[in-house]
C-alpha cells in the first residue's frame, strides 16, 4: 500500500544581512567618473574623430620638451596605418588631444591602442619610470559636419591657449604656434604659411571633411581661444 506524504514548502523569503542584491551596493561613483565601458556606436569612414587620452596623476607633464620630441618620433612611425591615421594632435599637461580618421570602429580601436601604447612607452622612457600611464580608455567625439570639424581642429591645435584663459592667466600677445602640437605642419592657419623643415609626424587627411570640407567654415586664426567667450 503506497504511503502519501505531504509536500513541504521551501522558505524563499529574502533574508536580511549579507548575500544577494542590496540597494546601494557596488562601487560608488567618484568625483571624476571615468568613461563608461559601453559598446561604441558604428563609425562611418567619412567621419573623422576627436579623441582625448588622459594620463594618471602621478605622470609628469606631457608638455616636457623631451617628451614632446619623443612622442613626435614615436607617433610619426605609426601615424598612417592604412585604415587608421593621426592627422592632428596636441599634448597638454595631463592629457592628449588627437584628430584621427579610421575606416570603422574596429580600426579606430586598434589604431588608438597602438597610439596609446606608444605614448605610454614614451612617457616611461623619458621619465625613467615604470608602471601604468593611462588613466582610462580614450574619450571619443565623432565629427559629422564642416563646422564641427573646423571647431575641433581649432580646439586641438589651440588647446594650450584655452587652458591659459580658463585659469585666468595672461595670454602672450605674440601669436605663436604651440610647440607641443602638430600646428607647425598645419596649412589652414589664416594668413600664415607653415614653415616646418622636419617631416611631419602626422598623416595627410583622406576624408573630405578633414581635408577640404572644414574650410567652408573659415580658416583658423592663431588669436582664437576655442570654447571661451570674450
Amino acid at each position: 500500500m503506497a504511503i502519501r506524504r505531504a509536500q513541504l514548502e521551501l522558505d524563499l523569503k529574502p533574508r536580511a544581512g549579507w548575500g544577494g542584491r542590496r540597494e546601494g551596493a557596488g562601487r560608488k561613483v567618484g568625483p571624476n567618473p571615468s568613461d563608461p565601458h559601453r559598446r561604441r556606436a558604428p563609425l562611418a569612414a567619412r567621419h573623422p574623430c576627436h579623441v582625448t587620452i588622459k594620463v594618471r596623476k602621478d605622470v609628469p607633464s606631457l608638455r616636457t620638451v623631451r617628451l614632446v620630441r619623443e612622442f613626435e618620433r614615436s607617433v610619426g612611425e605609426a601615424c598612417d596605418r592604412g585604415r587608421f591615421r593621426v592627422v592632428h594632435y596636441s599634448l597638454q599637461s595631463d592629457h592628449a588631444h588627437l584628430i584621427v580618421e579610421a575606416a570603422n570602429t574596429r580600426d579606430l580601436a586598434c589604431g588608438m591602442k597602438a597610439v596609446a601604447a606608444r605614448l605610454a612607452r614614451a612617457v616611461n622612457r623619458v621619465f625613467r619610470r615604470n608602471g601604468p600611464v593611462l588613466a582610462d580608455r580614450f574619450h571619443l567625439h565623432v565629427l559629422r559636419s564642416p563646422r564641427e570639424v573646423r571647431n575641433a581642429i581649432a580646439y586641438v591645435l589651440l588647446n594650450a591657449r584655452r587652458h591659459l584663459a580658463k585659469r585666468g592667466r595672461r595670454i602672450d600677445p605674440r601669436l605663436r604656434i604651440d610647440p607641443a602640437s602638430s600646428g607647425r605642419w598645419f596649412d589652414g592657419w589664416r594668413g600664415l604659411v607653415p614653415h616646418a623643415d622636419d617631416p611631419p609626424p602626422v598623416a595627410r587627411p583622406r576624408t573630405w571633411l578633414l581635408g577640404t570640407g572644414w574650410r567652408r567654415a573659415g580658416l583658423i586664426s592663431l588669436s582664437e581661444v576655442p570654447g571661451i567667450r570674450r
